[in-house]
């Protein structure tokens, strides 16, 4: 048994130079295509009374300015796909306390906003270092951080660059395991890699928090980093993290940020994205105001098991006036679901809850003296609600 771990997608290392290509094939031409990575190193960087993190419409920010590109059409081959899409993923590097990495980033307005990972920029965050874009031309920009968010573990920046491409935003909520999907960014430092594959599983709860440490030091966050990921066997490697996954219509539906690893730092095909649907509405708000509201259920829970080995979640205490005592949930229950959603530990719980908003009514069923309970839950937001 090899223990499984979760890296973030970050590339912290100078990257080898590029494979020779074969002589006597044809049609491999090291073409311009940008790889999403999942939390192993693409970049620099790194209660539960809150619960946890995870369509189509156009979204605009206070300005009035669009977030979401209008649909595209439906590409007939991965080459079109990856026409369409290459312009709008970029390669980030971030230097900071003498040290530098790389990551993927998504151009989402014309006007230089480009969302990636919080663990590809965390190390230049409070101007303790530099954030420098490249474009698909080859062209390149210094980038300023809007908002980050450890959290959810993603960050918006901007460059002083109009014009720009931005990618069609799609929804993850329409997917569906076995679909089709396009891993796009950078990884190990090697710009416009594009990978396929496969959606191999949806609401997969990783805990990425212990390695959200930045690699130039630095304190680790203070809030956990569960995602409430797609996971996808397309080739995911360090430097991916920020990048796309695409839709077999050329729509991103999610920011590539993990992979599962044996003890090695490379791909062995399960790697995870956090849904657009998420992204683009934390994206929408960091713009805005720097920062984003948490959901939060109002409850510390722990993990136990029962007689019989299975996993079960347990409420070890319920904030006084939260959100989960106005429900009549109390100490000792164990919640079994959340919203459709089967709870099993508390990483589960905290990704399911961190999937909606706050103010949003979920069903929560719980057990207490061997009998079923299903309540309605309007989950609270983690800034204003009773500590």
């Amino acid at each position: 048994m090899y223990p499984t771990t979760f890296d973030l997608d970050r590339d912290t290392e100078t990257p080898p130079p590029p494979p020779t290509a074969p002589k006597n094939r044809r049609g491999m031409t090291a073409a311009a295509l940008v790889l999403a990575g999942a939390l192993v190193g693409g970049g620099v960087g790194g209660a539960v009374g809150a619960a946890l993190s995870d369509g189509t419409t156009t979204v605009t920010t206070g300005s009035g300015a669009p977030i979401v590109a209008a649909p595209a059409a439906d590409p007939k081959s991965y080459t079109a796909i990856a026409a369409q899409v290459l312009p709008s993923v970029v390669s980030i590097r971030v230097t900071g306390g003498g040290s530098s990495g790389t990551g993927s980033g998504i151009i989402i307005r014309s006007d230089g906003h480009i969302l990636t990972n919080n663990h590809v920029v965390d190390a230049a965050v409070g101007g303790g270092g530099t954030v420098t874009v490249t474009f698909n031309d080859g062209s390149t920009a210094s980038a300023k951080i809007v908002g980050t968010d450890a959290a959810y573990d993603l960050a918006v920046i901007k460059v002083n660059k109009s014009g720009l491409k931005p990618a069609t935003l799609g929804s993850s909520a329409s997917l569906r395991v076995g679909d089709p999907v396009i891993a796009i960014g950078s990884p190990l430092g090697l710009s416009g890699t594009v990978t396929t594959g496969i959606v191999s599983a949806l609401n997969r709860p990783v805990n990425t928090t212990n390695q959200q440490q930045s690699p130039f030091g630095g304190s680790a966050p203070t809030e956990s980093t569960v995602i409430s990921a797609i996971q996808t066997d397309a080739a995911i490697n360090p430097g991916n993290s920020g990048g796309a996954l695409v839709d077999g219509a050329g729509q991103v539906v999610g920011i590539n940020s993990a992979i599962a690893s044996l003890g090695t730092s490379g791909n062995i095909g399960v790697g995870f994205a956090i849904p657009i649907d998420q992204a683009r509405d934390i994206a929408t708000q960091l713009i805005a105001t720097g920062k984003a509201a948490h959901p939060i259920l109002g409850v510390s829970i722990a993990d136990v098991t029962t007689s019989a080995g299975a996993g079960q979640v347990l409420v070890q205490a319920v904030t006084s006036g939260g959100p989960a005592q106005k429900a009549g949930i109390q100490n000792g229950d164990v919640i079994v679901e959340i919203a459709g959603t089967k709870i099993t530990d508390t990483d589960a719980l905290i990704a399911t809850v961190r999937a909606h908003k706050p103010g949003e009514k979920v069903s929560v069923t719980y057990e207490r003296s061997g009998t079923r309970h299903t309540v309605s839950v309007q989950l609270a937001d983690a800034t204003t609600s009773p500590s």
